[in-house]
């Protein structure tokens, strides 16, 4: 069963490495407190993009492509993808939850797939739009008018109840776990990947900056995930300016345990107090194997 709910937006200006950028968007993505605008996902990325100049963006790919591949090499992001799922959906096993789907009572209607696209969040419209664009023929092309409608509720108007099943079926399709696949890190891990090698962050502080978009969203609101990371830029340094990777990290973990309580104080947090709080705490700035923590109580370990 998967434990998180989809979480928050708004605007601001933030600081990777040394220059302020404004963001000029609109909040989008994922939120805790209230439905999406309905407005594209990847929005605050591509205003962060956006504001640099193209000198900018070289320098930082330039930067980028003389680091090590961190969290992007195949061993490490595959760990990635089970610590999530071990907070998602109680399991290691994060390639069975293509199929997942079920709505978890966070007023995000449908939660499905292996990174929790929302039917309420806009996400999971836009996987169906851009797989339906390859393959018109699919399984889940005769729900998109009503993924349409219900983008930003937590309606199943048109939904039900027909569309899990058709979500069921076409996991089935390895086009459309592809697919997935390709959503996660265009909308969720490559820019946080790519922002946390930028702030000097190595492969655990990668990692947490990933997860915080998975759980938060990409929104540059106090509980997105651009806010959240300006927040704990105000009291820390990142290592890119000088300052001490696992103590911004600290920071960072406390700010995020802070929204994650901000909505609803009873809220579980041991995706972060015994799992990523472990590994900081351990010196685990690699993220090295093998690692043991534990969500909600349930002991986790990869060797």
């Amino acid at each position: 069963m998967k434990r998180a709910g989809c979480l928050a937006l708004s605007f601001l200006a933030v600081a990777p490495v040394a220059t302020a950028v404004v963001f000029f968007l609109s909040p989008d993505g994922r939120t805790d407190d209230s439905p999406a605008s309905g407005t594209s996902a990847t929005a605050s990325a591509r205003a962060y993009e956006d504001g640099r100049s193209a000198a900018e963006r070289k320098a930082d790919d330039e930067l980028i492509a003389d680091l090590p591949p961190g969290l992007a090499a195949p061993d490490k992001k595959d760990l990635a993808q089970q610590i999530v799922a071990s907070a998602e959906n109680s399991t290691l096993d994060w390639r069975g939850q293509y199929g997942y789907i079920e709505d978890i009572a966070d007023g995000q209607g449908y939660t499905a797939g292996i990174i929790g696209f929302c039917t309420g969040t806009h996400d999971l419209l836009t996987l169906v739009e851009r797989y339906t664009k390859g393959r018109p023929d699919n399984g889940l092309a005769r729900y998109l008018p009503a993924l349409r409608k219900v983008d930003g509720s937590d309606s199943h108007e048109g939904l039900d109840p027909g569309f899990p099943a058709a979500w069921k079926a076409e996991a089935k399709v390895a086009a459309f776990r592809t697919a997935q696949d390709e959503e996660r890190d265009r909308v969720y891990f490559d820019p946080a990947v790519r922002l946390a090698k930028l702030d000097g962050l190595g492969t655990l502080g990668q990692f947490i900056y990933y997860d915080a978009m998975v759980l938060h969203g990409p929104g540059t609101g106090p509980n997105g995930f651009y806010g959240l990371r300006e927040l704990a830029m105000k009291q820390a340094d990142t290592p890119s300016q000088g300052g001490s990777e696992k103590a911004y990290l600290d920071i960072y973990l406390d700010i995020r345990r802070k929204a994650m309580k901000a909505k609803d104080p009873d809220r579980d947090t041991t995706r972060i107090d015994t799992a990523q709080r472990r590994f900081l705490y351990d010196g685990n700035l690699s993220l090295k194997t093998p690692l043991t923590w534990k969500v909600y109580g349930e002991t986790f370990h990869v060797a």
